[in-house]
């Protein structure tokens, strides 16, 4: 035993929380979003959280970080919403670990249309840049 090695935390092997941000949409928009989302994951925004203009000339971008090992508001991890209506496409940044933003880009897959506009990856996180529509 060597007594000298320092206690290191241990890390999951896949961190668990996405942070999402929507652009370029209304706040109708981003509350169907957000409240798809809540169906399938944990939040730290209220469901009754309804997003809101926060300056009429200037865009707003809307967040929330969603925990894709927390069951959402349906109560069973892995639950979908039913497809949902967008008054127009939506811009999603959706950033976070590997395996946590693939099971968010396949869980609004099912919800909506996704065209992948653009991507980063780093080392042990990756953005992706997505643009959301009704299917």
């Amino acid at each position: 035993m060597n007594s000298t090695q320092a206690h290191e935390p241990e890390v999951q092997a896949h961190e668990p929380e996405v942070t999402v941000e929507l652009s370029e949409c209304s706040a109708q928009d981003a509350h169907t979003v957000f409240s798809a989302l809540r169906t399938s994951f944990g939040c730290d925004r209220r469901p009754n959280e309804v997003p809101h203009e926060a300056h009429a000339t200037r865009p707003t971008v809307w967040n929330a970080t969603f925990d894709v090992c927390e069951p959402g508001a349906a109560g069973k991890l892995g639950a979908v919403a039913e497809p949902a209506e967008l008054s127009g496409p939506v811009v999603a940044n959706i950033q976070g670990g590997y395996h946590a933003v693939d099971r968010m880009r396949d869980t609004l897959g099912a919800v909506f249309a996704v065209e992948v506009v653009g991507k980063v990856s780093g080392d042990q996180e990756t953005e992706v840049q997505l643009r959301l529509t009704t299917k």
